[in-house]
């Protein structure tokens, strides 16, 4: 079967402005990046070992640009490991106490009191107080480059051990909020605390070579289980040089994209680790028109609703997973794929050939010329579609799902594009999306009319997707007074049995991406949570538990 990994020219087409930094890297890997890496190369042999040098992904070099700041967004997906938060997002992806003890919400939703520990130390060994939490919540809205906290009004000290959130609107999806920002310290906050971080996780930061690689090292004042392990490297390698690293035995864990998870590795074992971590693409749903900026938005070809609905019968998500990613993933027909609030009723199927040509056919959509497209009114079965330049997975999706799409008659021009420019003109060609998060908000998100403007920048419905029901639903979700209750409206919102994005297909989902990595033998990762959207990063929230046994 043929298959679209693009080894030769589509790598040098999209790759090419990174070779230099990949031949760089690749050569500080043959002849050892640090003092430290050599070290611990040279004890990775069979068996039990003290420290680990690891390639978990990180997506470009943003997992090594030393902005371990939590009010500047990091660990916003909930896998920090130099900070925790209020509460966590426990295995079974329910939100549990963590530096908090407890919390209480007001009977209208308003108020939120959380009671914090008393026996929690940053890594520096001063205490962590309230008050630390009142500054890291205030710190992080005046940023506004954290989590979402637009939802609160103010946040104050209650008394030695309380912290009362006061919120401007019902907002349900807030103790989710509390999860996704750890707590920095009041004392030790500066400019430079990115590169410097003091935080209360199971880590703290040894060294920091940026673009290159990360140390770090348990945090002794850390009040859960501490790591066996004396320091712990990460990489920042492409991953081309980090399985040639990993065959050598100078890696411990090593994250692989699918086109290499078929590879062996001597002295190492494949964990598959299922994950939330969709892909798919928006497809507007309204015709093309001019916005303020004079940039097109809309799509004459997406915003038929019979279009979005032959594309989501009609392909073949497995054939599309095994062509782009080596078979390895499961094929979604929903964005929220494994979490709580995931509704897939109405228990489509794809593969629908013939029905999806007859919708095409009697809506309008015939191959009048006879070269295999079809055409509507003048107006061509044919759109544009990006994947991005630094992801290979994305853009072998890109180039697949045009592939099986043509057997409908309809024409999709797969392009690599650089994700700023992608995300720019996503409201018109359609691009690869990636998303998976720990709080139900991402169902508003991703379908409330409020993101439909077409002066939008983001990609909060990047689809356009307006339906008054579904934002009824969806205001009922936020406003809900129990999270049980928000759940269930956040299904309603995406199918109540007559109506919502799982008939009108404001998206075509494909893949649940699974997270694959080569793992040392005998090493044990723990239990983990079904993975949010982080190209592999993921792995290591619970790093503090990874043991050799």
């Amino acid at each position: 079967m043929k298959k679209y990994l693009f080894v030769a020219q589509t790598a040098r087409c999209v790759f090419a402005r990174n070779a230099q930094k990949y031949f760089a890297l690749a050569s500080v890997l043959a002849f050892g990046m640090s003092l430290s890496f050599v070290s611990c190369a040279k004890k990775n042999t069979a068996g039990a070992k003290d420290s680990l040098v690891i390639s978990v992904g990180g997506h470009g070099e943003a997992f090594y640009d030393g902005n371990y700041d939590p009010c500047q967004g990091y660990g916003i997906y909930g896998y920090g490991i130099f900070h925790t938060a209020l509460v966590k997002i426990a295995v079974n992806v329910e939100a549990e106490p963590d530096l908090a003890k407890s919390y209480s919400v007001s009977p209208d939703g308003l108020v939120y009191t959380y009671t914090i520990r008393k026996d929690v130390k940053f890594s520096d060994g001063t205490p962590l107080t309230p008050q630390d939490v009142v500054f890291t919540y205030q710190t992080a809205k005046k940023s506004d480059a954290s989590v979402d906290l637009t939802m609160l009004d103010k946040v104050e000290l209650v008394d030695s051990d309380k912290v009362r959130f006061t919120l401007n609107k019902v907002w349900s999806p807030f103790v989710r909020t509390t999860a996704l920002l750890g707590i920095v310290p009041e004392h030790a906050y500066n400019a430079d605390y990115g590169r410097n971080p003091i935080g209360t996780g199971a880590f703290k930061l040894k060294q920091l070579d940026v673009g290159q690689q990360l140390i770090v090292e348990p945090n002794p004042y850390y009040y859960g289980k501490k790591s066996p392990f004396s320091q712990i490297t990460f990489l920042s390698i492409d991953e081309k040089a980090a399985l040639a690293a990993a065959k050598s035995g100078k890696l411990d864990v090593v994250m692989v994209n699918p086109e290499y998870a078929k590879e062996s590795v001597d002295g190492m074992f494949l964990q598959t680790i299922k994950t939330s971590d969709n892909r798919g693409f928006n497809l507007p749903t309204i015709p093309e028109i001019k916005n303020k900026a004079g940039q097109t938005v809309g799509n004459n070809v997406t915003s038929d609703i019979y279009v979005r609905r032959a594309l989501n019968i009609g392909i073949s998500r497995q054939t599309i997973i095994n062509n782009a990613l080596n078979g390895i993933g499961t094929p979604s027909w929903v964005r929220f794929e494994g979490l709580p609030w995931a509704n897939e009723e109405p228990g489509l199927r794809d593969g629908q050939v013939e029905e999806a040509k007859r919708i095409l056919e009697e809506a309008g959509w015939k191959d009048a010329d006879g070269d295999g497209f079809r055409e509507k009114n003048g107006v061509r079965c044919e759109f544009r579609i990006t994947g991005r330049t630094d992801d290979l997975q994305r853009y072998n999706l890109a180039v697949a799902f045009s592939e099986d799409a043509k057997k409908l008659g309809i024409h999709i021009i797969a392009e690599a594009m650089d994700w700023s420019g992608a995300k720019s003109v996503a409201r018109h060609d359609p691009t690869c999306i990636g998303t998976g998060d720990y709080s139900f908000v991402d169902v508003y998100n991703a379908f409330h009319s409020s993101f439909a403007g077409i002066d939008t920048v983001n990609l909060s419905n990047s689809g356009m997707y307006v339906n008054k029901t579904v934002d009824g639903y969806l205001d009922a979700m936020v406003a809900a007074q129990s999270e049980a209750e928000a759940i269930a409206l956040a299904k309603k919102a995406q199918y109540d049995g007559v109506t919502g994005p799982n008939v009108d297909f404001p998206y075509i989902w494909l893949v649940s991406i699974d997270h694959t990595y080569f793992v040392r033998d005998g090493l044990d990762l723990g239990i983990q949570r079904i993975h949010p959207h982080g190209h592999g990063l993921p792995v290591i929230e619970n790093m503090n538990e990874w043991a050799f046994k």
